[in-house]
């Protein structure tokens, strides 16, 4: 038995317990009834009520779901008009009661039904937001659904109306009660029995309302958790995120637009990413074709970095600091490493020999030109993460864990993790690869002269992640390889 079932059943019970024994209080016509004569009529309404909303609990579950609640709701409502017609009907034709009783069983009916189909409407609501969550899947809410404001105002209205409307007709009974009565019941027990009813009324009303209340302010708890959960998401850049629409009213249109601005700035982010991509391929091959090296240098350096930079991140100092955003960042900055190069004359730059030192000290320029351009860019574009580790590669990757690199000598841990990482995957490559003033080196010489920079030119903890991701290395080496390198292997 599903929990609505429950929920219904336990509804339905109390309905039947409070009109069986309450109904006699308000309406002076059924006290005359033999408790058989009046409870008989009662309990076989209730059964077919009850019978027939098991009937077409299945007709409710076929309906599309936007349409299951209020579907359901007009059900119960309708099953407790109807109830309230029969058993007025039948104490017109069988005893020939006047009209008046039979209004007072409708206002009666309809108001338990009225509140018991507002708090069957919720759960179910409840359910089917909680299964869409589950699922993944959505509902195609109405351009136009009928206003949650309108829907406030009829549940106020109905909810006002038959507070004052029950507490009347239990006041109307109670003075028609001490005419009759007159002197023979003392004023004061008169007083307390008649507050002592109201007081009950007013208090299973409340208790309806409240539950009521309490119905809507957790499937509205559900919608705004979940809104700001995404929306939180998002903001943090995650795209791959959406709100579940799981009702057919404002909050499901401004889930469904949410989800349509998540996608289209999704669709935007991609293209402007490829944009960027493609600047920075740009940028750095123009780089690469005034220097010996070649354009696979760019793509094995930057995956050289991720490998680092992903194995570096099991060190407990660095887990915080290397999410996969982050590592994402530094592979997309990498290949910018050597933008500088584009300010260094070819007379120097394209020279085969070695370098003098006046040609060295220039040379060595080309880490600060890099990052004075990017922060031009920076002071144009704004200061953003990817513009931050790019200008930080640039700056710091001749930068030596000992102090002795340039062009700042920064020592230890003030070069910058990104700087780090990029120093040992630019020494690596150029050491596998060859050059007009060296052959290319093999792996296990090159992991020779790297591990002998250990804790000079190179950090320490680089060093170990370095050794963790070696076979991968060799791999990304292989996978781009440039002609000249294969024919060297």
């Amino acid at each position: 038995m599903t929990s609505i079932s429950r929920r219904t059943n336990v509804h339905y019970l109390i309905a039947l317990l409070l009109f069986s024994f309450y109904g006699i209080q308000v309406c002076p016509f059924l006290d005359s009834l033999s408790p058989l004569q009046l409870l008989l009529p009662i309990l076989i309404v209730f059964s077919l009520q009850w019978g027939t909303r098991l009937l077409l609990e299945k007709t409710v579950n076929r309906q599309p779901l936007k349409r299951q609640v209020s579907y359901q709701f007009k059900l119960d409502t309708g099953l407790f008009l109807a109830g309230a017609l029969a058993l007025g009907t039948y104490n017109l034709v069988r005893y020939n009661f006047p009209l008046e009783s039979g209004g007072k069983i409708l206002i009666g009916m309809g108001i338990l039904g009225f509140m018991i189909a507002c708090d069957l409407a919720l759960a179910r609501e409840h359910r089917i937001a909680a299964r869409l969550q589950q699922t993944g899947e959505h509902i195609e809410p109405d351009e136009t659904p009928y206003p949650l404001t309108q829907k406030f105002s009829w549940f106020a209205t109905v909810c006002a109306f038959s507070v004052v409307g029950v507490v009347f007709l239990v006041i109307n009974k109670d003075l028609e009660w001490l005419i009759h009565t007159g002197d023979a019941i003392p004023l004061q027990t008169s007083q307390r029995y008649i507050l002592t009813e109201i007081s009950f009324i007013v208090a299973i009303i409340m208790a309806y309302i409240l539950t009521i209340i309490n119905g809507y302010a957790r499937n509205l708890k559900f919608f705004i958790s979940t809104e700001n959960h995404v929306l939180e998401r998002v903001s943090k850049g995650e795209l791959d995120v959406e709100v579940p629409v799981t009702s057919n009213d404002e909050f499901g249109l401004m889930a469904m637009r949410t989800n349509n601005m998540i996608s289209a700035l999704e669709s935007r982010t991609q293209e402007l990413n490829i944009t960027r991509d493609a600047s920075i391929l740009g940028l750095a091959s123009l780089a690469e074709t005034r220097d010996n090296e070649t354009g696979g240098h760019i793509l094995r350096t930057q995956n050289y970095v991720r490998v680092l930079a992903e194995a570096l991140r099991d060190n407990s100092r660095y887990t915080d600091l290397l999410d996969d955003y982050t590592i994402e960042l530094y592979y997309k900055s990498a290949p910018l490493h050597d933008v500088g190069k584009v300010g260094i004359p070819d007379r120097i730059l394209l020279k085969p020999g070695k370098l003098t030192d006046e040609e060295f000290a220039i040379m060595k320029q080309h880490p600060q030109i890099g990052a004075d351009a990017l922060a031009v860019a920076e002071n144009k574009l704004g200061t953003n993460c990817f513009l931050k580790y790019a200008r930080e590669i640039s700056l710091t990757h001749h930068e030596k864990w000992d102090g002795s690199g340039y062009p700042n000598g920064l020592r230890g841990t003030d070069i910058p993790v990104s700087g780090r990482l990029m120093a040992l995957a630019d020494v690596y490559d150029a050491l596998i690869s060859e050059r007009v003033y060296k052959p290319a080196f093999s792996h296990e010489k090159a992991k020779q002269i790297i591990l002998e920079g250990n804790g000079s030119h190179f950090d320490p903890d680089v060093i170990d992640a370095f050794l963790a991701a070696e076979q991968q290395f060799i791999e990304i080496a292989d996978q781009f390889a440039d002609k000249a390198m294969k024919k060297a292997s």
